[in-house]
């Protein structure tokens, strides 16, 4: 298992992490063989949006005196009434909510306190305003929660969550298909099928933009939804191809910030699918070809930092100096941390001889050569 660096937390976690959604409704044994294969593989940490009493209790359980190596991604503003999860913003709730999360959980704090389901400005406002952000900064001042998190599927409520310099980590819906829409306050249209009925082209802007500065800022992102829910996994993919696990994976973990995928599995087969992961050939792994022949979707002319441009005969690294490059552009100037990081690389874009060997071997049809023209401006050589 390969370790990441949580944003700025401090926080090393497992880049293949547990979802929450495929333990609910599990008994205790189930939950026990479930984390017995995940901690075996090197597993860390679990997201944990559910309040689920029983579910809370049996992680509990199976972490057992792994807690203090395991982060507890868990969530303030949902509580379960009824027997049902509910989200909620009202304080009172959110608090009796926490408490006997932390009881259920038998642990006297969480690593990242995500606030839950934050898909609107208008909502980040509100809660930034209205109590919830406080109570979270108390917790965190308490020692109950080490790091702040929020959790969204709308790039624009996210940026400016991040933007705001409260929060640590970013939990974020992230997938080929989703990262070509525009953001939305209606959570449905990232998985409607009219919503990809015409072609689409590229990164949507405020997707990169949003991945671009929790690089910049140290905001580490945690990512749900790298399989659609299942659908790019099959012939029904909005794409108009079905993606495997390993590919879904890769390209989440190639996206600027994203430190680890909390993999949603249901079954031991599904869990071992992610898993799979870590000793995946380049080739398994590789997104390339099958993302250049998506009939409904095109990635023309941008970089994916699939590495097909590889290997350069003077040794630049040309998918990592086109990141450090587009990270650069979006902000309007050399951040200290991309500079640091493009000064380490072995060779730099004023290596570059023009040879074209790159631009001839992306599936993509990026002018790498230009990129690389455009980086020695920007840094300097």
């Amino acid at each position: 298992m390969k370790y990441r660096e949580l944003g700025k937390t401090g926080l090393k976690v497992s880049e293949i992490g547990l979802g929450c959604e495929g333990f609910i409704g599990k008994s205790r044994e189930e939950t026990q063989e479930l984390f017995k294969l995940a901690l075996a593989a090197g597993v860390n940490c679990m997201d944990l949006y559910s309040p689920n009493p029983e579910l809370h209790q049996n992680v509990a359980a199976a972490v057992g005196a792994h807690r203090g190596n395991f982060v507890y991604q868990a969530h303030l503003c949902t509580v379960w009434q009824d027997g049902q999860y509910k989200a909620t913003r009202r304080l009172d709730e959110v608090k009796a909510a926490f408490e006997l999360m932390l009881q259920n959980l038998n642990t006297d704090y969480v690593d990242i306190g995500m606030i839950h389901y934050v898909d609107s400005p208008a909502l980040w406002r509100e809660i930034e305003t209205g109590g919830i952000l406080d109570y979270a900064l108390e917790l965190k001042a308490q020692g109950k929660i080490k790091h702040i998190g929020v959790s969204s599927h709308n790039p624009l409520a996210a940026l400016e969550a991040v933007s705001s310099g409260k929060v640590e980590v970013l939990m974020f819906s992230v997938n080929p298909c989703y990262d070509l829409l525009p953001g939305t306050e209606d959570v449905e249209q990232l998985w409607a099928e009219e919503s990809y009925k015409n072609n689409l082209l590229n990164l949507d802007p405020k997707r990169a933009e949003l991945y671009e500065t929790c690089q910049r800022l140290g905001v580490g992102i945690t990512v749900m939804k790298a399989f659609g829910g299942g659908d790019l996994l099959s012939e029904f993919s909005p794409a108009g191809k079905a993606l495997t696990a390993v590919q879904c994976l890769h390209y989440a973990l190639t996206r600027p910030a994203v430190a680890a995928v909390m993999s949603g599995a249901r079954t031991m087969a599904e869990l071992k699918a992610s898993l799979d992961y870590e000793k995946a050939t380049d080739a398994e792994k590789d997104y390339a070809e099958v993302f250049a022949s998506f009939p409904k979707i095109s990635w023309e002319g941008h970089c994916m930092y699939c590495g097909h441009c590889a290997p350069c005969p003077k040794g630049i690294d040309v998918a990592t100096v086109t990141k450090f490059l587009n990270l650069a552009k979006a902000q309007g100037e050399v951040p200290e941390t991309v500079h640091e990081h493009y000064a380490a690389l072995t060779a730099h874009a004023g290596d570059c001889i023009a040879c074209g060997a790159c631009n001839k071997r992306c599936p993509f049809k990026v002018n790498a050569v230009e990129n690389m023209q455009e980086a020695k401006k920007v840094f300097g050589y």
